[in-house]
């Protein structure tokens, strides 16, 4: 799918793989709006770059989510792609007494997997306007086997990877693709709690995700997760408990 000229909206767009990605859309004419909870932050990261809009919003309460609906519908009828990029993640050491897991875990799951569903339905009526259209739910490789320090997380993320085939099923006969982006650990302010300092450049998981949604292909994974899966697919008894050895238990 060309990703040229289109407008795209980026939750989580403030920073990280959000931003790294709006970076390389609007390098290639795309007008790209970005979200976050953060006004100020959301203008630092769109200072210097050409054809982006920014709009401040949380995308796990509805009323903030009605209004980013209206200012699109108003402002760029011509959304093309959707890119739902935000996210919530906590160490979490399960079976420890005093670790929350409870409160974690409902963060995650909302902000990871039940605000993407909010926000792809409310949306789907501006994107089967168009021509060809898009959506990209960001998972994790931790969606394939989990890292029991993230487990919740990890949780969270499956429950978007399961999500995100049945919408590309029912949507099949749309002009809507569903594209599936996973990206191993990358070193990302989102991610230092979880060990992101190790991880690859989000630079990196943006270049890998404008070469594989040209190609339609519908599942990118990055850097090492496509190897990771082939080890899952061969094993995932084994390829737990690689995924635990190589990043810990937390």
């Amino acid at each position: 799918m060309n990703i040229s000229n289109k407008t795209v909206l980026i939750t989580g767009g403030g920073s990280g793989i959000g931003l790294e990605i709006a970076k390389s859309l609007t390098a290639k004419g795309s007008h790209v709006i970005i979200t976050g909870r953060n006004a100020d932050k959301l203008e630092k990261a769109a200072s210097g770059l050409n054809n982006i809009s920014t709009f401040a919003g949380d995308v796990t309460k509805e009323a903030d989510v009605v209004k980013l609906v209206a200012y699109l519908t108003e402002n760029h009828k011509t959304l093309d792609v959707v890119i739902n990029n935000a996210g919530q993640a906590s160490l979490n050491k399960l079976g420890v007494e005093g670790s929350d897991s409870f409160t974690k875990a409902s963060e995650e799951i909302l902000t990871n997997y039940l605000a993407v569903i909010r926000l792809n339905d409310a949306l789907l009526p501006l994107l089967k306007q168009q021509k060809e259209a898009a959506i990209v739910n960001v998972t994790s490789i931790v969606a394939i086997a989990p890292n029991v320090g993230i487990a919740t997380y990890a949780a969270s993320k499956a429950a978007l990877h399961s999500y995100t085939l049945s919408l590309r099923y029912v949507l099949k006969t749309t002009p809507v693709k569903v594209f599936e982006l996973y990206p191993p650990l990358v070193n990302t302010e989102f991610s230092a709690e979880i060990g992101g300092a190790n991880g690859i450049p989000p630079s990196q998981v943006a270049d890998e995700f404008i070469a594989g949604f040209e190609k339609d292909e519908f599942d990118i994974r990055v850097g090492n997760t496509s190897d990771f899966y082939k080890a899952f697919l061969a094993s995932p008894d084994e390829a737990f408990v690689g995924m635990n050895q190589a990043r810990g238990n937390g």
